[in-house]
C-alpha cells in the first residue's frame, strides 16, 4: 500500500478554499500512486476555528464539503479531518473517504485543554475506536493528542481488532522544542503498538500559531524513516506492506532538508507566520518604523524576507534626541534591503503637542510622559499611513520589552502585528547576526549589532538604565514566564533577590499593557496571550514572604 501524507496550509473558515487545495493534492498524490491519501487534522475548516464551531450552520457546511470532497476523490482511499455535529453535538472529527462517500467517521477521543488548545469548550469527546482496513492491513485512525499517550492508546483500541498501522491526523503548532517531544511520541506509539505510524501535520501560519508540518513515518522500532518540509506544504509517501509477521515501510523519494538549529528554525517560523499573517487577512504591504536599533532593524529583514522588498516601507521619525548614527542607520539598513524609505520628523509636531500640554498644570518636558508622547506620535504617523496607504503596521517590540512593559501603549505597541513578540531579547540579536550569516552579507550593520540598546527618547538614553542587563532579565523572565517559577525559587537559583523582585513586579504590573498588544508570532513553550491568561485586576504577591 502506498500512503500519501498531505500536508497543507489551510485558512480557517475557508471550507471551499480548503478543499480545493486537498484536491490539487488529490491529483498529484493519484499521479504517485497513491492508495491512501492523509490530510491534517480539521483540514476543511483549518485550525483552531474557535467560536466558529458555536454556529451550527458552519458544523453542517463542513459536512457538506466532505461529501463534495469525497465525490471528487473517488478513485482511492482519502482521510481528512473536519468539524461535524453528531446528536446534537460538536466533535473534531476524521471522515475515511472511499468510493466518493464517506465510508466512516472517527471522533476524536483526548481532547487538549491547556496552553493554546481550548478543545473542551467546544467539542465533546469521542468513545468509539476505528480501525479500517485498507489493501489488507489493519490501520487504526487516530486524531492529534489520542496518540500521545500510547498506554491509553492501547487501552482505548483493545479490541477493535488486528492493528498493523497507526495513522495519527493532527494540527500541532510550532514552538521551540516541540519538534523532539514530537518525534519522541510517535516512536514511543511505534514500540508500544510494534507497528508503523503515518503521522500528518498541518503547515502555515494561523494568527499567533505556527504550524511546522514536518509529517511523519515512522517503522515499527520508533525509528523516524521520513519527515516532510519544515514550514511548508509537502507531500510525504511511503510503501507500506506486510511481511511475514511484520510490517515494512519504504519511503519513496528523498526525505526533506530540516532547520539548521535553533535560529534556523526560528527564523523560518517568524517568515512563515509573518507572511500568512498579512496575506491571509487581505494585505499586500507592509509598514514599520526603523528606528536605527536592532529590533526594527530585524523585523524589517524579516517582512522583506517574507514579503518582498516591493511590499515593505520604512520609516524613520528622528527628533532631536536620534543620534546622527541611528538615524543613517535606519537609511543604511534600507537600502540593504532595497525597501521603500520615508523619513517624517517628529520635531515640530512634538513641539506643538508640548505647547498645547504646558496649558495643563503639573505638564512639563522632562518625564516619562513626555518621552511616551513621542513614542505615541510616531504611533499616530505610522496608523495615519497605513490607512492612506493600505499597508499593515508591524511593531518591533521582543518579548523581554513587552514582558516588562518597557513599551508606550498607542506609541510603540500601536500596529496590526508584532512578529517578534515573543523573542527574547538575546535571541533578537541572534538572529541579526544570523539573517547577516545565510545572506552571506553585513544586510544589518554592525554598529546596530554592536551598539547599546536605546529608546533615544531623551539625551544620552540607554536601555541599562531602566533594564537588569538582558542576560540576566531574559534569564528572570523564562524562569518566571515561560516555567512559573516562584520568586523564592529564582532567588535559590542563585539569581540576585533584588533584581527577580524588581522584574516580577514589571511584568505583573504590565498585563494591562499586553492585552492590548497586537498578536505575534509564537516562538516559545509560554507566549504571552493564548498560553498565558493572568488577571489584569489582581493583588496576588508572588514574593509575599521570599
Amino acid at each position: 500500500m502506498r500512503v500519501g501524507l498531505g500536508q497543507f496550509n489551510a485558512i480557517v473558515g475557508d471550507l471551499a478554499g480548503n478543499a480545493e487545495r486537498m484536491r490539487g493534492i488529490y491529483k498529484q498524490a493519484i499521479g504517485a500512486g497513491v492508495n491512501l491519501l492523509v490530510f491534517p487534522e480539521l483540514a476543511v475548516c483549518g485550525y483552531p476555528p474557535e467560536d466558529l464551531l458555536l454556529k451550527r450552520h458552519f458544523l453542517e457546511e463542513n459536512r457538506s464539503t466532505v461529501k463534495k470532497l469525497a465525490g471528487d476523490c473517488a478513485e482511492t482511499t482519502v482521510i481528512v479531518g473536519f468539524a461535524d455535529r453528531y446528536r446534537a453535538e460538536a466533535y473534531n472529527c476524521a471522515a475515511v473517504l472511499e468510493g466518493g462517500k464517506i465510508r466512516d467517521v472517527y471522533r476524536k477521543s483526548r481532547l487538549p485543554n491547556y496552553g493554546v488548545f481550548d478543545e473542551q469548550r467546544y467539542f465533546e469527546p469521542g468513545t468509539e475506536p476505528l480501525v479500517i482496513r485498507s489493501e489488507g492491513i489493519g490501520i487504526a485512525v487516530t486524531i492529534c493528542m489520542d496518540i500521545w499517550d500510547s498506554k491509553w492508546l492501547g487501552r482505548f483500541l483493545k479490541g477493535s481488532g488486528e492493528i498493523d498501522m497507526v495513522l495519527n491526523i493532527s494540527a500541532s503548532p510550532f514552538h521551540l522544542g516541540k519538534i523532539e517531544r514530537r518525534r519522541a511520541m510517535i516512536g514511543e506509539c511505534a514500540r508500544e503498538f510494534d507497528s508503523p505510524v503515518c503521522y500528518c501535520n498541518l503547515a502555515g501560519g494561523q494568527d499567533e500559531l505556527v504550524f511546522d508540518g514536518r509529517s511523519m513515518f515512522a517503522d515499527a522500532s520508533g525509528e523516524i524513516v521520513a519527515t516532510a518540509k519544515a514550514f511548508e506544504e509537502d507531500l510525504l509517501i511511503a510503501d507500506i506492506g506486510v511481511e511475514g509477521d511484520s510490517v515494512q515501510i519504504e519511503p519513496v523519494g528523498e526525505t526533506a532538508s530540516q532547520p539548521a538549529g535553533v535560529l534556523d528554525e526560528v527564523y523560518r517560523a517568524l517568515l512563515l507566520g509573518t507572511r500568512d499573517y498579512v496575506r491571509k487577512n487581505g494585505f499586500e504591504k507592509v509598514l514599520l518604523g526603523l528606528s536605527g536599533g536592532i529590533d526594527s532593524s530585524v523585523v524589517a529583514a524579516i517582512a522583506t524576507a517574507s514579503l518582498g522588498a516591493e511590499n515593505v516601507v520604512g520609516i524613520t521619525m528622528p527628533s532631536e534626541f536620534n543620534a546622527p548614527e541611528t538615524i543613517s542607520d535606519a537609511g543604511r539598513l534600507a537600502k540593504s534591503l532595497g525597501i521603500e524609505f520615508l523619513t517624517v520628523p517628529i520635531g515640530p509636531i512634538l513641539e506643538r503637542f508640548n505647547d498645547s500640554l504646558m496649558e495643563v498644570d503639573g505638564w512639563d518636558s522632562k518625564g516619562i510622559a513626555y518621552e511616551n508622547l513621542q513614542a505615541r506620535i510616531r504611533g499616530t504617523i505610522l496608523m495615519s499611513l497605513s490607512n492612506q496607504l493600505g499597508a499593515l503596521v508591524l511593531t518591533t517590540g521582543n518579548k523581554s520589552e513587552i514582558a516588562v512593559g518597557y513599551t508606550t501603549l498607542y506609541g510603540d505597541t500601536a500596529g496590526g502585528f508584532a512578529v517578534i513578540t515573543d523573542v527574547f531579547k538575546t535571541m533578537v540579536y541572534g538572529l541579526a547576526e544570523y539573517i547577516n550569516e545565510i545572506n552571506a552579507r553585513e544586510v544589518i550593520p554592525r554598529d546596530v549589532i554592536n551598539r547599546a540598546p536605546s529608546a533615544e527618547l531623551r539625551p544620552d538614553q540607554k536601555d541599562s538604565d531602566s533594564l537588569p542587563d538582558y542576560d540576566l532579565l531574559d534569564e528572570i523572565l523564562k524562569g518566571y514566564v515561560e516555567e512559573d517559577k516562584s520568586a523564592q525559587e529564582l532567588i535559590e537559583a542563585g539569581l540576585p533577590k533584588e533584581v527577580v523582585r524588581r522584574v516580577i513586579r514589571m511584568v505583573d504590573r504590565n498585563e494591562y499593557k499586553r492585552r492590548q498588544s497586537p498578536p505575534g508570532v509564537k516562538i516559545t513553550p509560554k507566549a504571552f496571550g493564548r498560553d498565558r491568561r493572568l488577571p489584569i485586576t489582581n493583588r496576588y504577591n508572588p514574593w509575599a514572604g521570599g
